[in-house]
């Protein structure tokens, strides 16, 4: 009983040490232009090597699925829900690294599959 109790306190007083950023990645900051469902687009975002971004795909209307068309070459995309991915740059590279994620949905201005190409700097 009191070792766990111990145990408790120390994993709380960690959790509390913790810095924010390591339970949540930074927002990637995109340019591009935006679409609408069953229109393609490109994006760019940088990040520095090793580190996570996460960026929700912006479509207006509702989107029904999602996934990855192209996985990078310097890095890992995931996907954590429909509408929202990470990326992690690879750990000591430094360049530029390409991947595709698709959204499929219905909105206001068109309905269809979008395939977004996000070219990343690496820094």
């Amino acid at each position: 009983m009191r070792s766990s109790i111990l145990a408790s306190i120390l994993a709380i007083t960690a959790l509390s040490l913790t810095p924010i950023s390591a339970f949540a990645a930074a927002e990637c900051r995109v340019t591009g232009s935006p679409s609408v469902f069953g229109v393609n687009m490109t994006g760019y975002f940088a990040v520095a090597s090793g580190e996570t971004c996460l960026f929700p795909i912006r479509i207006p209307g509702m989107m029904t699925s999602s996934g990855i068309a192209q996985k990078p070459a310097h890095g890992t995309v995931r996907k954590l829900n429909v509408t929202t991915f990470t990326y992690t740059a690879a750990r000591g590279y430094s360049g530029s690294d390409t991947f595709a994620i698709y959204g499929t949905g219905q909105g206001p201005y068109g309905s269809g599959k979008s395939i977004m190409t996000l070219s990343v700097t690496i820094q």
